[in-house]
């Protein structure tokens, strides 16, 4: 069954397009090992479960294996988000009316089209990066995942024309027709926290309120003559869905903006990450590192973490469903009772701008050399009282703040000794 996960554009192509007789990260990244590495992330780990009759999975007529499916990998169902764009190999199936729904946490991606015969999912794999997945959905024959990398990997690759791709997760944007197609020549665009919210989230619905600013979510173009005069104001801080979509379908009525911002910047640190990762481990195995080639992966990372030039909020955004206080609730915290995940939405995105997958297990699975080059960047952005014009938007209370967190709730950071002098 060909199948593999689309992020609002996590873009597929047939299989005679992708099909090759080699994977070529076999070739160009040789640490890797990403045909031959035993997969260690969470959809491995219940793929395996199932097959070996660990764990079962409950069939329900309306959405199939899905509720069942995001019970066990623990994604939390406010994370869903309604995309109607026909960017992926199921866009016969999907529309305005028949959006696909996306769901997520930190580490795993779940997509549900109606009618189709598969569940779609992603896994971030610590050293591997993006794994791609299906779940066939049928009610006669127990529940069973496949892989679906090779196919995937055609478009789920970073400079994947010109070779010295990685996997990644994309994130997109366009101004759809009602068929769900691109209305103009600028396409599909890729977004994340850095993109201005008024060139976000075309083709997404969205709920959620956001006062006078503007995002393109919600709008189907009838002729591209009309472009021009579009009102992205009417289209905005809807609460519901009603008049625009039946949701009945799904298992929640909400296309939430928070899980819309949180997803945005969580897969553009991810991606950063899996860059870093594959070009220091091929360089460790060549015995060709230097300081320039973990430079050249560390500080994009280390600003993609610190939210350099994040697009500011101007007012107030709230979600709809329960996202915020489900993500919140993850923690840790630390013995002031401050995390990592707390929501600002009033001036930006987070309370204390430092990316939450430092946690993140494809984090920790960076090279030594690569990991205590991203913390050392850190404490010396967050302890110089003159940090720069990048880091400008750090105050001095949030950069006190983030370090007191790092240093309670993450124990590789803290024992690093980093509070004390540089290793």
């Amino acid at each position: 069954m060909i199948a593999a996960l689309v992020l609002a554009g996590l873009l597929l192509m047939p299989a005679d397009v992708m099909a090759a007789p080699q994977l070529r990260y076999d070739v160009e990244y040789p640490a890797i090992g990403y045909s031959e590495r035993a997969r260690t992330d969470r959809v491995a780990d219940l793929r395996e479960a199932l097959a070996e009759g660990r764990e079962r999975l409950s069939f329900d007529p309306r959405g199939g294996y899905l509720t069942s499916l995001l019970e066990s990998l623990d994604i939390p169902v406010s994370s869903q988000m309604l995309v109607f764009t026909k960017t992926s190999f199921q866009g016969h199936l999907v529309s305005p009316e028949r959006p696909r729904a996306i769901y997520f946490n930190d580490d795993v991606y779940v997509a549900y089209v109606q009618g189709s015969e598969v569940l779609e999912l992603s896994a971030i794999d610590p050293v591997l990066g993006g794994v791609f997945y299906s779940l066939e959905q049928r009610p006669d024959a127990p529940a069973s995942i496949a892989e679906e990398s090779d196919l995937c990997l055609g478009c789920h690759d970073s400079f994947g024309l010109s070779g010295g791709g990685v996997p990644r997760h994309l994130v997109g944007s366009m101004l759809p027709d009602e068929n769900g197609m691109s209305v103009t020549h600028e396409g599909w665009s890729l977004t994340d926290d850095r993109t201005p919210l008024r060139r976000r989230w075309g083709g997404w619905y969205v709920t959620g309120t956001h006062g006078t600013q503007e995002h393109r979510g919600n709008v189907i173009v009838r002729s591209p003559a009309d472009v021009p005069t579009l009102d992205f104001g009417a289209s905005g801080n809807r609460v519901e869905l009603e008049g625009l979509v039946d949701v009945a379908p799904y298992p929640t009525p909400h296309s939430d903006i928070v899980a819309l911002m949180v997803l945005e910047h969580q897969v553009h640190v991810q991606n950063l990450i899996t860059r870093m990762n594959y070009d220091v481990r091929s360089a460790l195995h060549a015995e060709r590192l230097t300081d320039e080639v973990v430079a050249k992966g560390g500080e994009p990372l280390v600003e993609a973490m610190l939210f350099r030039d994040e697009a500011a909020v101007r007012d107030a955004i709230a979600g709809t469903s329960s996202f915020t206080e489900d993500f919140e609730a993850r923690g840790p915290r630390d013995d002031q009772g401050r995390s990592l995940r707390d929501l600002d939405l009033t001036t930006r995105l987070f309370r204390y701008p430092l990316s939450y997958l430092i946690y993140s297990e494809s984090f920790a699975a960076l090279p030594d050399v690569a990991r205590r080059y991203v913390y050392r960047r850190l404490y010396e952005v967050l302890t110089d009282s003159t940090p720069g014009p990048a880091y400008a938007h750090l105050t001095d209370t949030d950069r006190r703040a983030i370090l007191g967190i790092l240093l309670d709730t993450d124990p590789a950071f803290a024992n690093l000794g980093l509070g004390r002098s540089l290793p």
